[in-house]
């Protein structure tokens, strides 16, 4: 590894250990036995490599999700969306401090332009991926009014529970709390 990728490799360790708020450029070359005038060097500034550090650590999360939630095919839309928050949430406790720096993404993007229009670009693939999910089609099927309704929906699921989760897992909601409750409202509640 270069000293770059050992700044963003230390930087991630620092997110998760100190948080973004917390972590000083003396922390990430601590981490890394790297000198302090490298991250200037190779990144402009520390916010500038935590802001990269971020942005990796929410790209991890997002790799994390796709290879742990396979939906399996077929059934209904309620019945695959539960089981990919199912996916989740059982993904979640190995992945906590990946989900932990991911979170701290969002509050990034509202001072970090390159984090917001990350964010907005991941997302909006999501969008998309989700919703061929729910509808059980191809995302190339999948229009924009879809992805718009059905991934949005599912986005919004999911950073939901998942926040519930990592302030107190034992009370957050399970997949099938939120799918009975999506049957409830739509009347089709079992």
């Amino acid at each position: 590894m270069g000293q770059r990728e050992d700044l963003l490799a230390g930087a991630k360790r620092c997110l998760v250990e100190k948080g973004y708020a917390h972590t000083t450029a003396r922390d990430i070359v601590a981490a890394t036995g790297a000198h302090l005038g490298s991250i200037g060097y190779h990144f402009g500034s520390k916010d500038a490599l935590l802001n990269a550090a971020l942005l990796e650590t929410f790209d991890a999360w997002g790799d994390a999700i796709a290879a742990a939630v396979v939906a399996e095919p077929g059934g209904a839309p309620l019945d695959r969306l539960r089981r990919f928050l199912d996916g989740i949430l059982a993904l979640a406790p190995e992945q906590r401090a990946v989900l932990v720096a991911s979170v701290q993404a969002y509050a990034q993007a509202e001072f970090a332009p390159e984090v917001r229009d990350q964010l907005v670009a991941s997302y909006a693939a999501s969008r998309r991926e989700l919703a061929a999910l729910v509808l059980d089609v191809a995302p190339a099927e999948v229009s924009a009014d879809q992805a718009r309704r059905f991934g949005s929906l599912a986005l919004a699921l999911i950073n939901g529970v998942l926040l519930q989760w990592m302030l107190d897992s034992r009370s957050a909601p399970t997949a099938d709390d939120l799918v009975r409750a999506i049957e409830g409202l739509t009347g089709s509640a079992r």
